[in-house]
């Protein structure tokens, strides 16, 4: 969705760009993102044409940053998802130009006259996927990650990091499936924020525990990878029984916290147990 229209064009002047695009988006990976948009726009009652157009978007905002990330200037990473990273298969330049173009496209795709929602909601969904992507989200908590390697950082200060890093892209796409709906906008916004919160930081423990006890084939990129940078892990701090059991910890209270809404949020439940159960 989204990459079809720009096809032609890259054909007819034969760019590679739209090779490294699509070796960004399409190299497999577990959607949470795009899954969490659907199940909290169900909750909400929104259709789903809109809300494919709007995971089609968080989906966009991921891979560009995962591109980026992957750069000798970031994380330096030849592998992503089992296969070599864009860079590594494009060179740098392209993998730059691919994550710029992946993440205009994203907000292209929210502002188009396709999407079947009102102008004032693609407005808030355009501001909401601003606002976590930037500087006080996604890409303020990576540049807090790459100031810290090799320097000690508090849980808490690791655990507010991570939710820049990672938790506001999640959060942004709780809030936007919910925005979505037909429902009482604010009500389930509000309740999702503390769920989202749980959520963010899983993943995240989750991902650190992974890195410290997997294999690269396991888990399609370079494993002991933070470990090796010396980067701030809640491995680290913690131990990886104590990473593990503040996961655990933090399904629960993902869990409780979708308490309000009973069987209706079953699909977020679900989403949250896969994230947990992942670790093992």
């Amino acid at each position: 969705m989204g990459l079809n229209r720009y096809a032609d064009h890259a054909v007819a002047h034969k760019s590679p760009l739209l090779n490294a695009m699509t070796h960004g988006v399409m190299n497999g990976g577990k959607r949470v993102r795009a899954l969490a948009v659907l199940a909290a726009g169900e909750l909400n009652g929104a259709a789903t044409p809109a809300l494919l157009t709007v995971a089609a978007a968080l989906e966009y905002i991921h891979a560009y940053s995962l591109i980026h990330d992957d750069l000798p200037c970031m994380d330096d990473d030849d592998l992503r998802r089992g296969q070599p990273t864009v860079h590594v298969v494009y060179g740098e330049a392209q993998a730059l130009l691919a994550g710029d173009a992946l993440q205009t496209l994203a907000f292209s795709l929210l502002a188009s006259r396709d999407v079947e929602l009102s102008a004032n909601t693609q407005i808030r969904l355009i501001r909401e996927l601003a606002r976590a992507s930037g500087a006080v989200g996604m890409a303020g908590g990576q540049a807090i990650d790459l100031y810290h390697v090799g320097l000690s950082l508090s849980q808490t200060d690791m655990q507010m990091m991570h939710q820049l890093k990672t938790g506001a892209l999640l959060h942004a796409s709780l809030v936007m499936g919910a925005l979505c709906g037909e429902g009482d906008v604010n009500e389930p916004i509000d309740a999702l924020n503390l769920f989202a919160e749980h959520l963010g930081l899983l993943f995240q423990v989750v991902d650190d525990i992974l890195d410290a006890s997997q294999e690269t084939a396991v888990l399609g990129k370079t494993a002991g990878k933070d470990d090796a940078a010396n980067k701030p892990t809640y491995v680290r701090a913690l131990g990886l029984e104590g990473a593990r059991d503040y996961a655990q910890s933090l399904y629960r209270s993902a869990l409780a916290a979708l308490t309000p809404y009973g069987e209706r949020a079953q699909r977020l439940a679900d989403l949250a147990a896969y994230c947990a159960t992942r670790v093992y």
